[in-house]
């Protein structure tokens, strides 16, 4: 008899480890699903959150809320790999200042500094920054995205017979990108739209020669396929 009790004290002894076990295996499986949500599109996090719903047998509207965790805002697979496409391409122009990808609520946008496309007080695009519009326009073909074409300027008041004020400046570069991807027959001009916004959208300071800088641009903006791409 003695014998046997001392083999149960040993058994129980040890059934922390199952459930510590069963503890790393929940909160593994725990993160991989977090990590899978912050990369899904919309339609995938709908599928996943009807399944859970189903599996806790939840009861309601049946209205999915996407927002599952409040303040996070799923990032669209397709934009998350389109980014990591330009971001690729732009390696091979490691000599060119001025150009900067992101990703806000419109879609993913690539920021070129008014120096790599034009000249001062110009709208001629500059025959160097060809090959970047190219590779740009070569990655527009790869997708349908809507493509929104937006010109910027800083305050400084334009003295330029041929472009009288910002609104003018801004919009003639704006209009000569999108004629630039235009002359490719496979390009869809109801993708694309060019607007100008002068002074009026700085990202930066204006009262600083590099805060000047930072906004005259010309920003390319792969519309969301959230955001109603065709």
């Amino acid at each position: 008899m003695r014998k046997r009790r001392m083999k149960d004290d040993s058994d129980n002894a040890d059934r922390w480890v199952v459930s510590y076990a069963d503890f790393v295996t929940l909160l593994f499986a725990f993160f991989t699903t977090m990590y899978a949500l912050s990369h899904v599109d919309v339609g995938k996090l709908e599928r996943f959150a009807g399944s859970m719903k189903s599996a806790f047998k939840a009861t309601g509207s049946g209205d999915i809320n996407t927002n599952i965790i409040e303040g996070i805002r799923p990032i669209p697979y397709d934009d998350y790999e389109l980014e990591k496409d330009i971001r690729a391409m732009l390696e091979n122009f490691p000599a060119m200042a001025g150009i900067a990808v992101s990703r806000d609520n419109r879609g993913v946008l690539i920021s070129l500094g008014d120096s790599v496309l034009f000249d001062s007080a110009s709208a001629v695009i500059k025959d160097e920054a060809k090959p970047l519009l190219l590779s740009v326009a070569a990655i527009l073909k790869k997708t349908s995205n809507d493509i929104l074409i937006e010109g910027h300027t800083d305050t400084l008041t334009m003295r330029s017979a041929q472009y009288p004020s910002n609104w003018e400046l801004s919009s003639a570069r704006a209009t000569s990108v999108l004629i630039y991807f235009l002359k490719d027959p496979a390009n869809n001009p109801s993708r694309f739209a060019a607007a100008g916004y002068g002074e009026y959208k700085p990202i930066a300071s204006n009262t600083t020669p590099d805060g000047r800088a930072k906004n005259r641009r010309v920003d390319i903006i792969f519309v969301s396929q959230q955001n109603g791409s065709h």
